[in-house]
């Protein structure tokens, strides 16, 4: 278990204040933890871009390539068979069978992928520092001790509700 010194915050814009302070004053921060979305919160902790946009792309595309390698092989090579004079590739007829393995292949490797990126497999423990977290207060975790003395005065200076040491 870890010690971490805590701030709570109970306005966005105190939290947003007290991020950049603790910037300024070359403090580490381990973990910001807010119970919704704080705009301008990312940009300010230099957070990259997420990937998986461009992952459920590749997903989709090895969906419709799945889709289109299956029906062509079934219909031309495996067992072709010429139904009313149609063609051996009738393509229009792929499109539903295209499109429902594209969003199958899309939607559940996304899935899985998000829970790898996230680390977040079955019996994983919640990293909670305040059970308020999760309902109406803002958490900012600093982990490294000798840094506590400088980060509570920036705690107390930007209007951190609470400040505490807890073990997690």
């Amino acid at each position: 278990m870890a010690k971490y010194l805590i701030g709570l915050y109970a306005d966005e814009e105190q939290l947003l204040a007290g991020v950049e302070a603790l910037q300024k004053a070359s403090i580490p921060i381990h973990e910001v933890c807010t119970p919704f979305p704080v705009h301008g919160l990312d940009q300010l902790l230099h957070l990259k871009k997420s990937r998986l946009p461009d992952a459920a792309f590749v997903y989709g595309a090895l969906g419709t390539l799945t889709a289109l390698s299956m029906q062509i092989y079934m219909y031309t090579i495996d067992w072709p068979i010429n139904i009313g004079g149609k063609s051996f590739l009738p393509f229009p007829s792929f499109i539903p069978v295209t499109f429902e393995l594209t969003v199958l292949f899309s939607g559940v490797l996304m899935f899985l992928s998000y829970l790898a990126v996230n680390r977040l497999y079955p019996g994983k423990r919640a990293r909670i520092y305040d059970p308020r977290q999760t309902d109406d207060r803002m958490v900012v975790a600093i982990a490294a001790e000798p840094y506590w003395q400088k980060a509570q005065a920036v705690f107390e200076k930007t209007g951190a509700t609470e400040i505490k040491i807890v073990e997690v």
